[in-house]
């Protein structure tokens, strides 16, 4: 399938590792011209080796000054965006509610959340003036289903579905379509954190939350951060062009989180 994303302006944060690196490969590996940040100076420097078709800079998503600065170089570079992906996000605490730091609560949204909103604010003009424009926001299933001890992380995965819906609404007009992605349990290191973090609060071993988090699934694999890059290209090529403000979730049908 030709995806016809050749030349396509492309920004994913957080593309230096994980998710959003896979997200930025499969754009590189399509013909798109891509820009990644990070706040990892270490993964950031390793992409000049291992992916130097990236153009790649430090960036705090929570941090609108970082932000302006990241995104004033990238769009220059690029002359303008097609394709913005909101991938940074962090994992937050697990614990119970009245448990919560206020600091790490305010940090999960700030990073999570708010930093969809600075990047969206800035790219919503450039955005209309693409032929092809798409905004893809990385949300969780956390985001559809409640998450028990991870209050902080799935408010704010709640919340991307929210702004992803208003903002197809608002872009859809000027020819902008807005979709949320919905990963289930990714492999990787943020899940396998997450899953050694509840074992220790419960006195399990980690295979046992594991299998307990499988369960609950109708595929019982991890799904992988290629997947997420594949369904993430197709929301932004022309396969996807008259899919708009839709939460579409990759998870091998998760009916709960535990």
């Amino acid at each position: 399938m030709d995806l016809k994303l050749q030349d396509r302006r492309v920004i994913v944060t957080a593309g230096a590792a994980g998710i959003g690196l896979e997200i930025a490969r499969a754009f590189v590996e399509e013909g798109a011209r891509v820009w990644v940040c990070d706040v990892d100076e270490t993964a950031l420097a390793a992409l000049s080796s291992s992916d130097p078709a990236l153009s790649a800079r430090h960036c705090d998503v929570s941090d609108r000054d970082s932000v302006a600065r990241f995104f004033e170089e990238a769009t220059a570079a690029l002359g303008g965006l097609d394709v913005l992906v909101n991938n940074a996000g962090i994992a937050g605490p697990t614990a119970r509610i009245d448990d919560v730091a206020p600091e790490d609560w305010d940090r999960c949204l700030a990073v999570c959340l708010t930093g969809q909103f600075n990047f969206a604010r800035l790219a919503a003009p450039l955005l209309r003036q693409s032929d092809s424009a798409s905004m893809i926001n990385l949300s969780s299933l956390a985001g559809r289903l409640g998450f028990a001890m991870r209050t902080p992380y799935a408010a704010a995965k709640w919340g991307v579905i929210g702004l992803t819906k208003s903002l197809a609404i608002e872009l859809g007009p000027d020819g902008v379509r807005v979709n949320a992605v919905l990963p289930g349990l990714v492999a990787g290191d943020r899940q396998r954190r997450v899953l050694e973090a509840k074992a220790q609060r419960r006195g399990q071993s980690f295979s046992e939350v594991e299998a307990e988090a499988f369960s609950y699934t109708s595929i019982r694999e991890y799904v992988t951060p290629r997947q997420i890059a594949g369904q993430v290209l197709f929301l932004a090529s022309e396969h996807g062009r008259t899919i708009s403000g839709q939460a579409i979730s990759v998870c091998g049908d998760t009916r709960m989180l535990a």
